[in-house]
């Protein structure tokens, strides 16, 4: 078997292998440096809560397109998304509770719902592609979804870099300035949720944070500064995209959950040889001595 037979040949030979890697592609543009963000903010469970929340809304449009429909699952899981996160942060500010518990609490009711909806009207195998992607049957509707979400991340974060940076960093200095920083959370929370619907599009609810969070984390022990962790986080996920994708092809794997496997694998590495992972403090460098 040749380089081009492995590498290259699935994805000139089916067009849905090429709409799939365009579709991590534009996944690892928006979702890495939104996730470098959500790490930095130490608001990483956060995201794996609404990646849940999207499922009540992901299968109310499965009820209404009468199936696997990426387009309306994915519009019904943005409203999800965005109403779990409008409430959680009403319910943080209006009670005793913090944001994170706020969001436990109807994470943990979206996704029961969401379940108990789609079991009622569907099959067993329409629910586990709910929970776990369709990343092959990607169709241009549900791509073009995703690279505009990919395009309108990009767009929002060169628009308010500073603000967002300032906010993660110290919001309280952003508070004493006036710089409105609740309104910044909240956009932040809005391209967190218009991003995990995008991963969901192609990895599911149960996984769709997967190509958010561990490519940010192997960006954070790679580097140092903000736009370098982005640009790693954006590398890394597409690279997890094209192998997972190659793997699953030729041995006949799960396609999302091979993806997500491939950037645990590469997390796993970065562990062990990274300037910041646990294998150079255990085994530090011996210093030369005069």
């Amino acid at each position: 078997m040749t380089l081009q037979t492995l590498l290259i040949d699935p994805f000139v030979e089916y067009g849905f292998m090429r709409r799939a890697l365009v579709a991590t592609i534009a996944l690892g543009l928006g979702s890495g440096p939104v996730g470098v963000l959500l790490m930095l903010r130490r608001m990483s469970l956060v995201g794996d809560a609404m990646s849940h929340a999207v499922l009540p809304g992901a299968a109310i449009g499965f009820l209404i397109s009468g199936g696997l429909s990426l387009l309306a699952m994915g519009l019904g899981g943005l409203v999800a998304g965005l109403s779990v996160a409008l409430l959680s942060g009403l319910v943080s500010r209006t009670t005793a509770l913090k944001e994170d518990a706020s969001f436990a609490s109807f994470y943990l009711a979206s996704l029961a719902l969401g379940v108990l909806i789609v079991s009622l009207r569907g099959s067993n195998i329409d629910l586990l592609h709910v929970l776990f992607g369709t990343i092959l049957a990607i169709d241009a509707p549900a791509l073009t979804l995703v690279g505009s979400i990919a395009s309108l991340t990009l767009v929002i974060l060169a628009l308010v870099y500073r603000p967002l940076v300032a906010e993660c960093f110290d919001p309280g200095f952003l508070r004493a300035v006036g710089g409105r920083g609740s309104l910044y959370h909240t956009l932040f929370l809005f391209l967190v949720a218009v991003n995990l619907v995008a991963g969901f599009q192609a990895l599911g609810t149960l996984m769709a944070v997967g190509m958010m969070m561990l490519p940010a984390a192997i960006a954070q022990l790679w580097a140092r500064t903000l736009p370098v962790m982005c640009l790693i986080a954006t590398a890394t996920a597409s690279l997890s995209g094209f192998v997972g994708l190659i793997v699953s092809y030729h041995l006949g794997f799960a396609t999302g959950p091979t993806i997500i496997l491939t950037a645990s694998l590469l997390y796993g590495l970065s562990l062990i040889v990274a300037p910041a992972g646990a294998g150079r403090r255990l085994f530090p460098r011996p210093h030369l001595t005069g």
